[in-house]
């Protein structure tokens, strides 16, 4: 890793050519170019460093060239800088020509990388070209699966390193004129240092012609429930112990889907896994237009809302793309929007002193500011809060033309059959609705859900949709569902008396409990207790999962817990277990859930209302 560059991931003394746009192109080396790279190696470490003899050939070479990958920068069509990467499968790395592996304070493996020969042509060296190479460096260990990256650096320029997030090992060796030290780090280390210099970083993604084959920032992981499984088993090979367990931390459905659901499938089963589903889920979507009254035309299914979500977004934006949504919300859309699009993401911020429930005067001034996409979940999770249809159709009004109004209607059927805007977006030119069977079917591990919208934004959308997008069990349980309706309707009651009496049950641990209208509830922890982070962990131990809410918005902080309704019986051993996991002492009332009694009345919170029935 020696090089006479100067800079690092802070810009050094900026550029020569201030004042314009500098644009790079960065690509694995060509053949050519590998040629090119021998004879600047020859030039900056033969006869400007004095760290190898000069020959008539004036290039250098070495044995690991063979196994060496190059990442080159070209400034208009001009090397200003290489950096090469030796893979673990190669026979050595160059370090060991100085250190014994044996003594190395640290393990070498098949996770390691060395990074070496980071080089940057003279007139650059005031750019952002070093910055750029070591960034791409570990953007490719990473990409490959490395965890560690070795190399070793010059003495007068280990700062640069250091502040990388490299370590310096105070290991010393001598080539020629040069002095360098050992050094290593994790790419975890690497990158949390990276990610702390985002203004850089993204000075370096605009002006950057990208061409590797993997992203310039590293894809992330979105966050989920469903931490259950590593109790239950990943491979399913020990099913029998999800009677051992409380999954609170999905909102899967206490209840089973309608017999009608159950009965056709089991009836069916063996015809149904081994025969392909309709191609273009026709009977389901016929299903769901009777149902809904709109048009088939209207719908668009998927396999879940994850995918209609990640299947649109990454169609209808792109980077320079502005979008809203609210903050609290569900942990998905911010995620795709910036993790996985790199859109500008505004929040709409909802206030704890409110009750999180968007007031609608101020929510239809966001939707006036021109934003390409406005991402709204109603009933919004984690905090169960629902507008009143009559106040989203009066926002939604105010939206222009070109911004597209995504709603989020997985729990609406918790709030009435007539809270849906189906109808609306069905009929409108940029209302789209989001709904999924999951939650309120009982359904999750079907899998199936549909947009609701006009012909015309899912026109392009139907041609990115695979064929057999929903298997033959799923849109034949999805069928069944729907024809359901009064089997449903009466659970959903069950739900909202079991979220009351839940309610009543968290509130005598000290929690602050959110009303909502859902089968979840948002809960704030006291200050002077454990964090949220490790009641969950605690009550993992006891076969209790709970969801650490902090993840979905920037305002909940550590303190907030979303809790998922479950049956009578698991809706008292989730109180049972915090107060055993607290050391609460409090007189528990019996916790018996009869399933016909009046419901909390509505929380009155501003403007809006956050319905409970």
């Amino acid at each position: 890793m020696s090089t006479p560059a100067r800079g690092s991931f802070v810009r050094a003394n900026g550029d020569k050519e201030r004042g314009s746009l500098i644009h790079y192109t960065l690509a694995m080396a060509s053949h050519a170019e590998r040629e090119e790279i021998h004879r600047l190696r020859f030039e900056v470490y033969a006869c400007e460093l004095g760290q190898h003899q000069r020959n008539r050939e004036g290039m250098l070479r070495d044995a690991l060239d063979d196994w060496n990958h190059y990442l080159v920068v070209k400034r208009k069509h001009k090397i200003a800088g290489f950096i090469s990467i030796t893979p673990p499968t190669a026979p050595s790395f160059s370090i060991d020509k100085y250190f014994p592996r044996q003594d190395l304070p640290f393990v070498v493996d098949e996770l390691s990388y060395e990074v070496r020969l980071l080089t940057v042509v003279r007139r650059h060296r005031a750019s952002d070209v070093a910055a750029l190479l070591m960034y791409a460096a570990l953007r490719w260990v990473e990409a490959h699966g490395g965890e560690q990256i070795v190399g070793i650096g010059r003495h007068e320029i280990m700062d640069l390193y250091l502040r990388c997030g490299l370590h310096s090992t105070g290991r010393n060796a001598k080539s020629g004129r040069v002095r360098y030290e050992l050094m290593h780090g994790t790419t975890s280390e690497l990158r949390q240092r990276a990610d702390s210099r985002n203004k850089l970083l993204s000075r370096l993604e605009k002006k950057t012609e990208w061409k590797l084959p993997f992203t310039f920032r590293q894809p992330a992981g979105c966050f989920h429930g469903g931490a259950f499984f590593e109790a239950v088993g990943d491979r399913f090979d020990k099913l029998d112990r999800r009677h051992e367990i409380i999954n609170a931390d999905v909102l899967d459905a206490w209840f089973p889907p309608a017999p009608a659901v159950t009965e056709n499938l089991q009836r069916h089963l063996p015809w149904l896994l081994q025969t392909s589903p309709p191609t273009d889920c026709r009977g389901l979507t016929e299903t769901i237009a009777e149902v809904r009254k709109v048009k088939p035309a209207n719908l668009l299914p998927g396999a879940g809302s994850s995918d209609l979500i990640f299947r649109a977004f990454r169609y209808w934006l792109t980077p320079s793309s502005r979008v809203l949504i609210l903050d609290p919300t569900y942990g998905e859309y911010a995620h795709v929007l910036e993790r996985v699009i790199g859109c500008t993401v505004d929040r709409f911020s909802l206030e704890a002193e409110e009750g999180f429930a968007p007031d609608p005067e101020r929510l239809g001034s966001a939707l006036e500011d021109g934003y390409d996409l406005v991402v709204l979940v109603n009933p919004n999770s984690p905090t169960g809060c629902h507008l009143p249809r009559e106040q989203l159709a009066a926002a939604l009004k105010r939206a222009p033309m070109h911004t597209r109004v995504w709603v989020d209607e997985t729990y609406v059927e918790y709030a009435g059959a007539d809270q849906t805007v189906e109808s609306i977006a069905a009929a409108s030119e940029n209302v789209i609705v989001c709904k999924s069977m999951s939650k309120v079917y009982a359904l999750s591990g079907a899998r199936v859900a549909y947009l609701c919208a006009g012909e015309h934004q899912l026109e392009s959308l139907r041609a990115l949709t695979p064929p057999w997008v929903v298997g033959l069990p799923s849109q034949v349980a999805a069928v069944q569902a729907l024809r359901a309706a009064d089997y449903y309707r009466e659970r959903y009651h069950e739900t909202a008396v079991l979220r009351e009496s839940l309610a009543r049950g968290l509130e005598t641990l000290g929690w602050r409990v959110w009303p909502g209208i859902a089968n979840f509830l948002l809960c704030s922890l006291p200050p002077a207790g454990p964090s949220a982070a490790t009641v969950v962990s605690l009550c993992q131990a006891k076969g209790l999962f709970l969801r650490d809410a902090q993840l979905m918005g920037e305002r909940l902080g550590d303190r907030c817990i979303r809790v998922a309704v479950k049956s009578p019986n698991a809706n008292r051993r989730i109180v049972e277990i915090l107060t055993e996991v607290l050391g609460v002492e409090c007189q528990r009332k019996r916790f018996v859930e009869p399933v016909r009694h009046s419901v909390r009345q509505p929380a009155i919170v501003g403007p809006a209302v956050c319905q409970m029935t």
